[in-house]
């Protein structure tokens, strides 16, 4: 299962204005939306999730639930996103179905092996440098951290970056070996950015495949 490099993690002041903002990032060419909507009911999310499901659809975008596992199913989503207080991950996947991919949070080595022994799809390390999206906010990593991170792990299980990464972050982030980012502030001041983002990500993967052919 290939996960997407660049994945946009919602936002908005309102559940409606993630819809709206969701809908602008996948005119505009992201293959994989996370729908993050906090302090807001189940029962309004599940309506919220129906509704992203119908956009991303539309656009043939990938769609993760964040955190819950139970809407995700529901709505036939792509996958769900569990933050490290969230439901374990073995359990959401007895739950979901088969092809549903499962993304967790990592702040620290110790968190990527937890996850990694629990059979995720990918993980989420964060943050890179400081940002308001997030309450209590985990020491950041920058690249040193990513780097000696991904080398200790030396794993197969893509690692995404996450935390106040802007375009010029990218190639440098590359080179520490993560497989892709998840990128919100950023995307949502300016949704043509999402062009700059996957051509950066995509200049990388075409380098890496053509010294694995050689």
């Amino acid at each position: 299962m290939i996960i997407p490099k660049l994945h946009y993690i919602s936002q908005g002041s309102s559940p409606k204005e993630h819809l709206e903002n969701i809908q602008k990032a996948c005119t505009s060419g992201v293959e994989l939306v996370q729908l993050r909507l906090k302090n807001v009911s189940e029962k309004k999310i599940l309506k919220f999730a129906a509704a992203a499901r119908e956009i991303t659809s539309h656009f043939q975008t990938r769609l993760i639930i964040n955190d819950h596992y139970k809407i995700a199913k529901a709505i036939k989503a792509d996958g769900v996103h569990l933050g490290k207080t969230d439901t374990c991950p073995t359990i959401a996947r007895t739950q979901l179905y088969t092809w549903q991919i499962i993304g967790g949070t990592a702040n620290t080595l110790q968190d990527c092996e937890t996850l990694i022994a629990k059979d995720v799809d990918y993980i989420s390390l964060s943050p890179f440098r400081f940002t308001t999206t997030k309450d209590n906010l985990s020491p950041v990593l920058g690249l040193n951290g990513y780097t000696a991170i991904i080398e200790a792990l030396k794993t197969e299980t893509p690692i995404i970056g996450f935390g106040g990464i802007t375009k010029e972050d990218v190639t440098d982030l590359l080179e520490t070996g993560i497989s892709g980012i998840a990128v919100s502030g950023e995307i949502t001041r300016n949704f043509d950015s999402i062009r700059t983002f996957n051509q950066l990500l995509k200049a990388s993967s075409t380098e890496e495949q053509r010294h694995t052919f050689t």
